[in-house]
Parts: structure tokens; sequence; C-alpha cells
């Protein structure tokens, strides 16, 4: 076996294949090169393209995972929490009225105010959230982070365990490190060695390759192997996505309509730069993907792509997601100038 550090180097020699091409008329302007992992629960991969073993920071992507420490330590029962707080454990939301209101009242339930939430705070991601929000004259406040949902849940565990809630974002804190514990069990790795960094809303992100996050995610989707308590765990987060698919993006956004369009059977999750994780119960599956240049535009057609591919997507639901899987691309004016879509020699 070589070690790690020599199988990342030649990992990084690798070229990805190009699954995502923009064009403009008549022309391909740009292209996006990517991995793809699915994964069953066994370990078995369904479906690759590129490079999976190379590490990749998940970034949001893996909500759902970091999700199960709230359900697992007892805290949704402690404070009563239900479907739609437990979506917003796993949003990366707009920033939409309701999204906002309903953290809000979550923290009060706990007896938290938006000044404990260590996520830093920017504007509503919603056009028209934005726009409102502006002419009230009102500044953005911790509410409006796209992760103040997951850091909700953070304060929840930290509340219900007894743990300090102060610093609840940092690594050796006993909240990151019962997520750490959930993220090992579920990769089937010691991440405790592997990259490390920081996330946009300051907790620490993990590098791990993306077979071992669709692996993560597939046992997720069928938990069959897993204690009863993740079992129970991981069905009370997928009947939650399924029923407030609003609440884990918002408006417009490709994981609420991908997930109300399935009715739950693909439960997708984007990240930052270019990643994306998805669970598929039904078929006992799990992905992850991640576009080489950071761009969220081609991973959500390669998400499609995934889905169309394992079946997961039918007809009628591929022509209702065309605007996602298949956007065209618009000038200032308006008008169709191209289109996002599968490259041609996509090898699935």
């Amino acid at each position: 076996m070589e070690s790690r550090d020599a199988a990342v180097a030649s990992a990084e020699t690798e070229v990805n294949p190009v699954l995502v091409e923009a064009t403009r008329g008549a022309m391909v302007e740009s292209r996006h090169r990517a991995a793809v992992a699915v994964v069953d629960i066994e370990g078995r991969v369904v479906l690759r393209a590129g490079e999976i073993e190379r590490p990749v920071y998940a970034r949001s992507a893996i909500k759902p995972l970091q999700a199960l420490a709230l359900v697992e330590s007892g805290a949704v029962e402690a404070f009563g929490l239900g479907a739609a707080e437990l979506s917003l454990a796993c949003a990366s939301h707009n920033g939409e009225p309701r999204q906002v209101e309903t953290v809000g009242a979550w923290l009060d339930r706990i007896g938290c105010t938006a000044d404990d939430l260590e996520c830093g705070a920017h504007l509503p991601y919603h056009q028209e959230s934005l726009e409102a929000l502006l002419r009230s004259g009102t500044e953005p406040s911790t509410l409006h982070n796209n992760c103040s949902g997951k850091h909700a849940g953070f304060l929840s565990v930290a509340r219900h365990l007894g743990h300090p809630t102060a610093g609840y974002i940092r690594y050796d804190h006993p909240v990151q490190q019962q997520v750490l514990g959930i993220l090992e069990t579920l990769t089937g790795l010691d991440l405790s060695a592997g990259p490390r960094g920081i996330d946009g809303c300051g907790i620490p992100v993990l590098g791990i390759p993306l077979g071992n996050l669709a692996l993560a995610m597939a046992r997720f989707a069928r938990p069959d192997d897993q204690p009863e308590a993740r079992r129970a765990a991981c069905r009370r987060l997928q009947q939650a996505l399924a029923a407030e698919p609003f609440m884990i993006a918002g408006s417009g956004r490709f994981c609420t309509r991908v997930i109300e369009a399935t009715q739950g059977r693909a439960l997708v999750k984007t990240g930052a730069e270019g990643v994306f994780c998805g669970a598929l119960p039904e078929l006992g599956l799990g992905f992850a993907l991640k576009v080489d240049d950071g761009a969220t535009r081609a991973a959500e057609v390669v998400c499609g792509r995934v889905l169309r591919r394992l079946g997961v997507i039918g007809e009628a639901e591929t022509a209702a997601l065309a605007a996602v899987f298949q956007p065209t691309l618009l000038n200032r004016a308006g008008r169709t100038v191209g289109e996002l879509r599968t490259a041609a020699d996509c090898p699935f």
C-alpha cells in the first residue's frame, strides 16, 4: 500500500472528465470537469467518473449527517423540535421570512438568541427577501445566514447535554467531536489526521474522499447496519426533509425542487465549491460529486444527470425540472443566449 501522501499526490496528477458544457450560440464556450461516486451500503461502487479517492471538503453537502447529532442527543424531544427545525438543521437556506422566523423561535425555545450563533451575518440569498430587508432599513443578522439552522442545531445539542455554548464551532468542542465521531463511523475512516480547514460559517471542515462521502450517504439512506438509535435518527431526518423541503433551501432552489418533485426519493444537498451529496433511500445508494472549478451551476447539472442515470427521476419529473437540470443562459436583457448541458462525451 502506498502512503496517504503518495496516494494524494498521485491522484492529483489525474484529470477528471469534462461532464458539463456551457454553450453560447452554436459554440461550447466553457467546460467543467468533475468527479462522481455512487456507492451502496456495502461500499460497492455502482457508478463512478473521475478520481473518487482524492480528499475534498464536502462543505454544506453533509449537513444531514451532521444533523444526526441533534437527533441522537435527545435534544429534539427535549425542546419539542419538529420537521421544520430538522430540515433547517440540514439547510443552506435562502433567508426567507419563514426560515428566519423559525430559527429565531427555535433559539428562543432553547434559551438562546441570535447573538449566540457564531456563523456570522449576511444578506438573504432570496432576492425579494433581500430587497424587503433593505427597504425596511434593517441590518442582516446571524438569523439570515444560510447556515443558521445548522448552528441552532449545534447550540441545541450543547444546551441539552450541558456543554458550553460559547465556542461550539471549535474542533475540540464536545459537539464537534460528537459530529466527528458520526462522520468517522459513516465514512469508515479515521479523520483525525486528514486535511482540515474552516468552513464559511466557522465550523471545521474535513477532507474526505468522494467514495467515502458516497458511502456515508448510502448508510444514511439505508442505515440497516447501524445501531438502532442511528437508524431511528436517519429515518426521522429523511421524513423531515421530505415533509419540509422548503426549509432546506427555499423558493426556486435546486435542492427544494428536487426533493419536492421526487417526494423524498432523492434527498440532495448542495455544498460550496461545486460539491453535492445525495441519499436515495429506496435504492439504498448514496452519491457525492465535486466540480473541479467549484461551479455550483455545473454541480447541479451533474446531480441531475446522476439522478436520471439511476432512474430516480422519470420523464415527467425530468420535464418538470428541466429549468434546473439543463438551464438556459440569459443575457442582461433576458434573452436566451446559450445553455448548460451534460457534455456530449459524458461517460454515464
